[in-house]
């Protein structure tokens, strides 16, 4: 089985920042595309930023020129460094990976268990 475990969330205020990292672990032989999805109360679960293995990235317009996402490959980690908040960016956010187990076993998709980022105005 793969585990991503998220950490970095927390309360922060209007203007400032907060960088949320995601580790895989388990039984990977590669990953394909991580990316960061966030759902606010009564709304629905949305992409924030992805990135490639090939570092290839893309940003929903909202975070453009404020978020940056980023990748170790090497230990199997992806990076949401998250500037200028603000309040509506508050939600529970949720690293995404896609995980080959084996040459031939996969892309699978995983999710972790979520982060709250909280931005007081």
């Amino acid at each position: 089985q793969v585990q991503l475990v998220e950490s970095g969330g927390g309360l922060v205020q209007a203007g400032g920042s907060l960088r949320l990292s995601c580790a895989a672990s388990g039984k990977i032989f590669s990953i394909n595309a991580m990316g960061w999805y966030r759902q606010a109360p009564g709304k629905q679960r949305e992409l924030v930023a992805g990135i490639t293995s090939g570092g290839s990235t893309n940003y929903a317009d909202s975070v453009k020129g404020r978020f940056t996402i980023s990748r170790d490959n090497a230990k199997n980690t992806v990076y949401l460094q998250m500037n200028s908040l603000k309040p509506e960016d508050t939600a529970v956010y949720y690293c995404n990976a896609h995980v080959m187990r084996s040459l031939r076993q996969g892309p699978y998709d995983y999710w972790g268990q979520g982060t709250q980022v909280t931005v007081s105005s």
